[in-house]
């Protein structure tokens, strides 16, 4: 009866510090993984420098992503918009073989995504920027990036920093696509009152990002 006890007990905890260990690994893979994420730049099939074009240049962000002020999804350059300046400019250019294959064959050019967020997380592009939240808050400085990366993993917790405390973020509306811009915190409490931000309480309600 005691070797039974004992092997009972061994057996017990054995599988208690089992789950504990797969759990360690789990959990070890996604921070990992959140990463990775946060700091690998994502190739694309053409290279395309936004520190070049949005910082060099100056082209603001919604030259090439024009649904970001009026629709959930930020949208991503039809080949002609490409070809409006590269029709012209360096047009025999082998970095941009794909932009005028393309261009001739109707085909669009498949961008790699750089950020993918789980499904079960809504984001509305638009209603952030109707609320004076800027592209570099989640963005970081893109303009300063020649291969665009994710520069924080987008977890629970960052989102809900945002929304207990959005006066922190906030800018004036003709400063969204700034990326140079520093939010003024006192500033912030005026433009949220000028917003009609919502509550802490309704921001970080279940049903705001989780539909």
């Amino acid at each position: 009866m005691r070797r039974r006890n004992r092997w009972v007990r061994t057996l017990f905890w054995g599988s208690v510090f089992g789950v504990f260990a797969l759990l360690g690994v789990i959990f070890s893979g996604v921070a990992v993984g959140a990463f990775e994420q946060r700091i690998l730049p994502v190739a694309q099939p053409i290279p395309f420098s936004h520190a070049f074009h949005a910082g060099g240049l100056g082209l603001s962000c919604r030259y090439c992503h024009p649904s970001a002020e009026h629709a959930p999804y930020a949208g991503l350059p039809p080949t002609e918009t490409c070809m409006t300046c590269h029709t012209y400019v360096k047009p025999d250019s082998p970095n941009l073989a794909l932009v005028r294959e393309s261009w001739e064959t109707g085909r669009p050019i498949e961008w790699n995504r750089v950020i993918n967020l789980p499904d079960f997380v809504y984001f509305n592009h638009a209603a952030h920027v109707a609320k004076g939240v800027g592209c570099a808050e989640c963005h970081g400085r893109v303009d300063q990036m020649a291969v665009v990366y994710q520069p924080q993993a987008f977890t629970m917790k960052f989102c809900l920093s945002c929304h207990r405390n959005p006066e922190a973020r906030l800018r004036p509306k003709e400063q969204v696509f700034n990326m140079a811009y520093t939010p003024d915190p006192e500033l912030g409490k005026k433009l949220k009152e000028l917003y009609q931000i919502r509550s802490p309480e309704a921001l970080t309600s279940c049903n705001t990002c989780h539909r």
